[in-house]
């Protein structure tokens, strides 16, 4: 029904079109055949082939020039469509588009931290200059984004599909707070000079646990994936060999790409391999992601009040609060971290069937706490870059659609 409905329009500028082309090929023959008679056998070529055009206007050849008009009038009508389109696609779902575009922004630019953080947490250095001066020494540069692919793709997906399950999450929560307790969540969040309190903090906490518990399928293989590249050198050590026989196992995993590291893992340790850890990863996203939105939440709207800031997603309090909202789920959950690095990194010096040494959780004890600072500095670094950019293309977004 609406291809039949075009078709006037269509029809219309075919006619137009039509009567331009009659009136510039026969002109510009009336103006050459004087001066040129030499040409005349091709004139009259040209003043045959403008005699069928116009015949269109009668109908005679109105099939083709109709169908000529038509693909030249679709593609403007076409490329409007798809764009509009696109841009409702866009404006559904910018939380997702934005979370995928800020994420491999802020990964790209902050990885060295991580991977210096990883080699304080699995084997022992001075401190972060000495691990640095170590790594640029026997690995130079790429040393530094060595496994970087795998964060690439798991931390962008792990954050899309995040960020997506957390903002139904936190409107489902709500709704489920305002049914049953009367206090509407979300409204007073949005609210000029409010705080937050026991209702904002339970809602954004019940959310991120459980956007945080949900990403850990998706997540745990390729994290285990970019902790072995990262340590794949130092594993190849003999001196950093758990046992005699774990040399060989721990030497396969060097210089591998992220596709072939997966295949390895599977090789030694079967396809259950690919979640070693999994319980440990599941505590430190569960927590640390339920402490990692009520930070972020709770200090922007605290950053709003006394800032004195008329909008919500005003910058600075979007840079400062995606900053803290790192720095304090780090601290909590830095230990369960180590212990899931520490275990993550033991299993892959052993194949299926031996048994791995479980490793404890042990808070306020300073060997489950190498690297901290730079963990917190890292983290604060891709927080402040991706909440930053998060919230403005997602602004934007929706701005671009709105028009």
């Amino acid at each position: 029904m609406r291809a039949t409905a075009t078709l006037p329009a269509a029809d219309n500028a075919l006619l137009d079109d039509s009567s331009i082309s009659n009136n510039g090929p026969a002109a510009g023959h009336r103006r050459l055949a004087p001066s040129f008679p030499i040409m005349s056998q091709q004139s009259n070529n040209q003043e045959n082939s403008t005699s069928l055009k116009g015949n269109s206007k009668d109908g005679s050849s109105g099939g083709t020039s109709t169908s000529t008009s038509s693909l030249t009038n679709a593609g403007p009508s076409s490329d409007g469509q798809f764009w509009n389109s696109t841009q409702r696609l866009a404006k559904k779902y910018r939380t997702e588009v934005a979370a995928s575009a800020s994420s491999v922004l802020s990964t790209m630019s902050t990885f060295p931290l991580d991977s210096v953080k990883t080699r304080m947490q699995t084997y022992k250095y001075a401190g972060f200059v000495d691990c640095v001066k170590q790594t640029y020494h026997t690995e130079r540069l790429r040393g530094f984004f060595r496994g970087v692919t795998a964060p690439m793709l798991s931390i962008t997906a792990v954050r899309t599909v995040s960020f997506s399950i957390y903002q139904r999450s936190k409107y489902a929560y709500s709704d489920w707070v305002k049914r049953n307790f009367g206090f509407d969540v979300m409204s007073h969040v949005a609210s000029h000079g409010s705080l937050p309190n026991f209702w904002t903090v339970a809602t954004f906490g019940a959310a991120g646990a459980t956007a945080g518990s949900c990403i850990t399928l998706i997540a745990c293989p390729f994290e285990l994936t970019k902790l072995s590249a990262q340590v794949s050198v130092l594993m190849a050590d003999k001196k950093n060999c758990l046992k005699p026989g774990s040399h060989a196992i721990a030497a396969s995993y060097q210089n591998k790409g992220t596709l072939k590291t997966m295949g390895n893992i599977v090789k030694h340790r079967g396809l259950g391999g690919l979640y070693t850890g999994f319980g440990l990863h599941l505590t430190r996203d569960t927590l640390g992601t339920a402490m990692y939105f009520i930070t972020y939440e709770s200090s922007k709207q605290l950053l709003t009040t006394f800032g004195g800031a008329g909008t919500h997603n005003n910058p600075f309090a979007v840079l400062i609060a995606g900053g803290m909202c790192g720095i304090v789920s780090w601290a909590l959950i830095y230990p369960v971290d180590s212990a899931k690095s520490i275990y993550q990194r033991n299993s892959l010096m052993y194949s299926k069937g031996e048994k791995v040494e479980p490793v404890k959780i042990r808070f306020f004890q300073r060997n489950m706490y190498r690297g901290l600072g730079v963990s917190m500095a890292r983290s604060c670094a891709v927080n402040a870059v991706f909440f930053s950019s998060f919230e403005f293309l997602k602004k934007r977004i929706k701005a671009m659609e709105d028009r």
